[in-house]
């Protein structure tokens, strides 16, 4: 019966690692905005099997990137304070079952996308999981502080497949999408680090407020965030959303500029977590109101 409980308690352990490799908040934003893409790039209710594959297929390959970056930032992580208790640096699991992981699921995610959607969207799919996974990892992280600026071309790209999904062709108005989270990455990012950059420090990360200081970096999420508030102003002016949406937009952006001005007149560590987490708000808010104002 002892022995029972300990493999039960085992196979506990082995599926949340496994899920924790998929880092689910994050691909959950992802699929959230990809799925966005989709809607808003039909005037009607998108066909089903684009939806229910492409849901999958995106998710799936998001879920692959994150295991690869996983696998490959495990050194990095066990030397920071938020990152040590993942599956790798706490022993949970060891680098051949995360990687069997991450290459199965990935090629599951190509094989639904090829087969089941179209071979564009699953070709920019594996373009953005390896612009995450290994460019991004790899190369930017530890090669530049602007790593996240460059870096978040492929995070950006969720929209962008979702919309080739139901149409097959890269659209302008995904491409305006792309920008909008490709602008919001960088002051998102940014407070983050600087509430944690003596952990960067420590994992030798040069992210921009360990290799410029905290306050060029706070300086920096108040001039992207007012870009941010223009940027998300075109889907308006260019009249591929309403009113709705425009007063959604501004609102939410004087939030985050809110956040941003606090965090540059504070100087306090704490304000830059609560700006991290608002972000993250801003960006699930302001796409449900692109696809609310889609419909109405």
């Amino acid at each position: 019966m002892s022995e029972q409980m300990i493999n039960d308690s085992t196979n506990t352990i082995s599926w949340k690692s496994y899920y924790e490799l998929c880092k689910p908040k994050v691909v959950l934003l992802i699929i959230f905005t990809a799925v966005v893409g989709m809607f808003l790039a039909v005037p009607g209710m998108v066909p089903w099997q684009p939806l229910v594959f492409g849901t999958i297929g995106i998710g799936l390959a998001a879920s692959s990137a994150a295991a690869i970056n996983h696998y490959l930032d495990q050194k990095f992580d066990a030397k920071m304070a938020r990152t040590k208790g993942r599956p790798l640096p706490h022993g949970d699991l060891n680098g051949t079952q995360v990687l069997g992981f991450a290459f199965t699921i990935g090629a599951i995610a190509m094989l639904v996308l090829i087969f089941l959607v179209n071979e564009l969207t699953a070709f920019l799919t594996f373009l953005s999981l390896i612009g995450y996974a290994v460019i991004y990892t790899v190369y930017l992280k530890h090669a530049t502080p602007q790593n996240i600026v460059i870096g978040g071309a492929a995070g950006a790209a969720p929209p962008v497949l979702g919309w080739s999904a139901v149409t097959s062709t890269i659209d302008p108005h995904a491409l305006l999408l792309f920008l909008i989270i490709f602008i919001w990455t960088p002051p998102h990012f940014w407070a983050l680090a600087v509430a944690r950059r003596e952990e960067y420090a420590k994992a030798d990360i040069p992210m921009l407020p360990v290799t410029h200081g905290a306050e060029f970096t706070r300086l920096h999420i108040v001039f992207y965030t007012v870009l941010l508030i223009l940027v998300s102003l075109l889907p308006y002016l260019t009249g591929m959303s309403g009113m709705l949406y425009l007063v959604s937009a501004i609102g939410l952006g004087f939030g985050f500029l809110y956040y941003a001005v606090l965090l540059k007149k504070t100087a306090d560590d704490i304000i830059a977590m609560k700006a991290f987490k608002y972000s993250i708000l801003y960006l699930m808010l302001l796409f449900a109101a692109l696809l609310i104002d889609h419909y109405l």
